[in-house]
Formats: C-alpha cells, structure tokens, sequence
C-alpha cells in the first residue's frame, strides 16, 4: 500500500515550528527530512518521498515541549491535526526502546528512521570537528573512530545506531556511509 502524505510540508512545517523554537531541534528536523527522502528515492520508494520526509520533519515534535513524553506526546498532537495512523505509528516509533513508545519499528521507512535519527547527530558532531564543518569531506573511518569514543556526543545512542542497522540487515559501515550519503544529499 502506498503511503500519502497526511500534509503539506508547509502545513507541517507550520505545525512543526508551533512546538519548536530552538534552532537546534529545526535543523535536527530539516536534517532528517532529507535524510529520510535520500533514502526513500535509494531503495526504491520513491512515491513514498514525500511520506518519509514528513515523518522525518515531525519525527521530534514533541520532543522540545514535551521531553518526558516524547513519542507518546506526538501521537496525540499529530491525531489531532489530522496524522493518519501510519504517520502517526511511523514518528512514535523512531523512540522505540527508548521512550514511551510502543511501536516497534516494522516498515522499512519506520527502521530508517529509527536507524538514522541518533546517527545524524553523531555525524554532525564528527563534521563540524573538520576544517571545512561540512559532511562533505566527512568519511566513514572518521565517524567510525568516534563512534568508538562513548564520551564523544554521549547523547548519541550507539546502542541504537547498532540496532538500527540490525533491524534493516545492515552492517554499521553501511548504514553510517549511506547516512552520510543521505546528508551530503540535504546539507544546504
């Protein structure tokens, strides 16, 4: 079955900036729209594209308001303005194991984002050591040599990266070079 959009992106960029203000959870969110649209035209969903990058835009809506219910939270805003269930199951679910939610991370889509949320983080924290502050000269032996570093973006859950990939059936080179990849894609 296909997946729709349940907005537009600027109905929901709209409600996206009605609950968050830091510039930080903004870029976070326009990050991982890109990401997830990278990795919907990669493996073949390309008329999903627009599905995935809005369940990457709103995947933290809660997150800056609501950190304590985050994943739960969602779920009833999103119901409220309109989400359908499978956006509202695929953002609830990038939490699974690690918040409120219940949903274990099924579709492909569901796993990409659950893979690549933390993994996002720990790649802009790696870029923004190098001289040139971007990802596009970032290379996976310099995200790998940090990841190794638990101290380095401690808020960066490896365990979840790790899990991530393993639910897709993909080695951790993979999934951190495509996610590389997916965020040279989107970096402007």
């Amino acid at each position: 079955m296909k997946k729709t959009p349940d907005f537009t992106r600027d109905e929901a960029l709209a409600l996206l900036k009605e609950y968050n203000k830091e510039e930080f959870h903004l870029l976070h969110a326009f990050t991982v729209e890109g990401v997830m649209r990278y990795f919907a035209r990669a493996l073949g969903y390309g008329d999903e594209e627009d599905f995935w990058g809005l369940a990457g835009l709103l995947h933290d809506l809660d997150f800056e308001l609501y950190p304590d219910e985050h994943c739960v939270k969602v779920q009833e805003i999103l119901a409220e303005k309109g989400g359908g269930p499978e956006l509202v199951r695929a953002v609830a679910s990038h939490g699974y194991g690690l918040s409120g939610s219940v949903f274990k991370p099924e579709h492909e889509m569901e796993k990409i984002l659950y893979a690549t949320d933390e993994l996002t983080g720990l790649i802009w924290a790696c870029a923004i050591l190098r001289p040139s502050k971007s990802v596009q000269d970032l290379e996976l032996k310099s995200v790998k040599k940090k990841f190794k570093t638990l101290n380095f973006a401690a808020g960066c859950s490896r365990e979840t990266i790790e899990a991530g990939a393993a639910m897709l059936g993909w080695d951790l080179d993979r999934l951190i070079s495509e996610t590389i990849l997916a965020m040279r894609s989107c970096a402007s």
